[in-house]
C-alpha cells in the first residue's frame, strides 16, 4: 500500500517535470526570435534608465523591508485567532500571549539594533 502512494507521487512528478519541460520546448521552437537593441535595452517605467544598474544599495533598506515582512505576515495569523478565541479559551489566549511576546521582543532588538532608524 505504501509502494503504491510512494510510486503514484513519483509519477506525478516525474510527469509534472516532463510537462514543463516540454512546454519550454515548444516555446523554443516555435517562439518568434527577432531581438534589437530597442527590445534588449533595459526598461524603467518608461524612462531611459539613469545611474549605473549595479549601484550599491544600502543594507539598512533590506532590513527594514525583512522587519516589515516578519510583523506583516505574523500579524495576519492575529486575525483568526481573534475569531475563534471564545472557543479556544485561556489556553489560546496563553499561547498568543507568548507569540505576541516574542514579536515584541523581536521588535525591541530591532529597534536597539538600529534597523528602525531612517538616516
Amino acid at each position: 500500500m505504501y509502494a503504491d502512494s510512494v510510486l503514484v507521487a513519483a509519477l506525478a512528478c516525474v510527469t509534472g517535470v516532463l510537462f514543463v519541460l516540454a512546454l519550454y520546448g515548444v516555446v523554443a521552437l516555435l517562439a518568434p526570435k527577432r531581438p534589437n537593441p530597442l527590445k534588449n535595452a533595459t526598461y524603467e517605467c518608461g524612462h531611459e534608465p539613469v545611474g549605473v544598474p549595479r549601484a550599491p544599495f544600502r543594507v539598512q533598506y533590506y532590513a527594514i523591508a525583512i522587519v516589515f515582512l516578519i510583523f506583516d505576515v505574523e500579524t495576519a495569523f492575529l486575525y483568526p485567532w481573534g475569531l475563534v478565541l471564545r472557543q479556544i479559551g485561556w489556553a489560546g489566549y496563553g499561547e498568543m500571549a507568548i507569540f505576541v511576546a516574542i514579536l515584541v521582543v523581536g521588535l525591541v532588538y530591532a529597534w536597539r539594533k538600529g534597523v528602525l532608524r531612517w538616516v
